[in-house]
């Protein structure tokens, strides 16, 4: 029987990987950080626990990369900032950069929030999942207050507003705590808090001229690939 080659190996590396973060997703999901176990994580996988300790080392380990695949929308090494809706949100007329960053927001969302919240449960009482909270948080903060800069220097905010204060104002208006509670307790639809999600930057974050503004086509629909 011919030896495999290299890159059938790194496949079948990447599938059982990817099947131990699926693992680990279903039970943190279900059960909480806490009451999963690292044997019941490689039980789900169809993975022995040896093969789970060697891959990953820790459960917190598990749930960053789980964290950061899910944040992306892929396993690409690619920092949010450097990912093209952010640039293209960035460099877009100011009513369209609000549309195109809510619809980032809406598909990230969507994506993360479930993970999220274990990872806020957690951190009421295990200190290094509440560090790994704070970590998000203020990368969250980060990317708000590039997108704020970056309006700013495009048009007046509202008076009073400085790209400090818009980019706190969109960290809580994009929250995942926020779209948690409406989507998931309230049951809005997505698109329903995009809507609003929208209305309520527009409306706190832009001067008259500028929320009068027509958005572009590709900024309406918002539907370009993270």
């Amino acid at each position: 029987m011919p030896a495999k080659t290299p890159g059938a190996r790194a496949a079948r590396t990447a599938a059982n990987r990817t099947r131990m973060l699926q693992a680990a997703r279903g039970l943190f999901t279900d059960r909480g950080y806490t009451a999963t176990t690292m044997k019941a994580i490689a039980d789900r996988a169809g993975m022995a626990v040896q093969t789970l300790y060697f891959t990953f080392a820790t459960k917190r380990a598990i749930l960053t990369e789980l964290l950061d695949v899910e944040i992306a929308g892929d396993t690409e090494p690619v920092a949010t900032l450097d990912r093209p809706w952010f640039a293209e949100a960035a460099a877009a007329p100011p009513a369209d950069q609000l549309r195109l960053q809510v619809a980032a927001a809406a598909r990230i969302l969507h994506r993360v929030t479930p993970l999220l919240e274990v990872v806020r449960s957690a951190a009421a009482t295990d200190p290094e999942i509440a560090e790994l909270w704070r970590t998000n948080l203020a990368q969250r903060h980060t990317v708000q207050s590039r997108l704020a800069e970056a309006l700013a220097a495009k048009t007046p905010l509202r008076t009073g507003m400085d790209a400090s204060r818009a980019a706190d104002i969109a960290l809580a208006v994009l929250a995942p705590e926020t779209y948690h509670l409406l989507v998931h307790e309230r049951g809005w639809s997505p698109r329903e808090w995009e809507d609003w999600a929208t209305d309520a930057l527009t409306c706190q974050l832009l001067d008259g001229t500028a929320k009068s503004e027509r958005p572009t086509e590709s900024a309406a629909r918002g539907d370009e690939n993270l």
